[in-house]
């Protein structure tokens, strides 16, 4: 898949703000600061389209890419890419946390055009608490997901890959099915290939449900 162009349509906090055309959405879901503009920036081949920041819990809305793509088949040649709020945020009001999570929680249950959510987690650090509750959450929700692996180059290769184990070994205890995982860097953009044609992949079956 060739990405043609990529433009920010809006950002929302209601149902009623989202896009109403129906276009396969992917989802870009993850801890604070864990690196999903930077993923969304490399997908998309720019350098700013996605605002990168150090500070967590600044992305505080929904946030839609409306995609161009030059090789898919059938309607589906338009698509969106979608920027959660990062969950675990540690410096905002509990109020603020649960109004976020519950703006989460209702897009990822209701919105009928969720294609896939990928899931970024810190290759740097061991398995989080907060990212397999989260990963368990969305298989009580029967929503489809696929893990990215970010920041790999930002620690020894040896460590990112007994990190990446080590979650897989915890999950394959608590889950009937281990999800697909990718391992990338948005900086050296290793995975990222792989990352977009995985995405290509599930606009295809999109596009496949939608016709039959």
């Amino acid at each position: 898949m060739n990405i043609k162009s990529v433009e920010f349509i809006q950002s929302a906090v209601e149902k009623e703000q989202y896009p109403n055309d129906l276009l396969p959405e992917i989802v870009l879901s993850g801890r604070s600061n864990v690196g999903k503009s930077s993923i969304i920036n490399a997908v998309c081949n720019q350098k700013n389209l996605a605002k990168t920041s150090g500070t967590p819990g600044k992305t505080q809305l929904i946030n839609h890419f409306e995609v161009m793509s030059s090789n898919s088949k059938g309607p589906w040649d338009k698509w969106y890419i979608v920027d959660l709020p990062g969950y675990g945020f540690a410096k905002v009001s509990q109020s603020s946390r649960r109004r976020w999570e519950q703006m989460i929680e209702n897009y990822l249950r209701k919105r009928p055009n969720l294609n896939r959510v990928f899931v970024l987690i810190d290759s740097r650090h061991e398995p989080q608490k907060i990212d397999l509750e989260f990963i368990e959450q969305m298989v009580k929700w029967e929503i489809p997901y696929t893990l990215i692996f970010t920041k790999s180059d930002k620690e020894k290769p040896g460590a990112v890959a007994r990190n990446v184990q080590s979650m897989f070994d915890i999950l394959r205890e608590r889950l009937p099915f281990l999800p697909q995982g990718f391992v990338t860097s948005a900086e050296k953009k290793l995975g990222v290939e792989e990352v977009i044609a995985c995405i290509d992949q599930y606009n295809r079956l999109y596009a496949e449900d939608q016709q039959s």
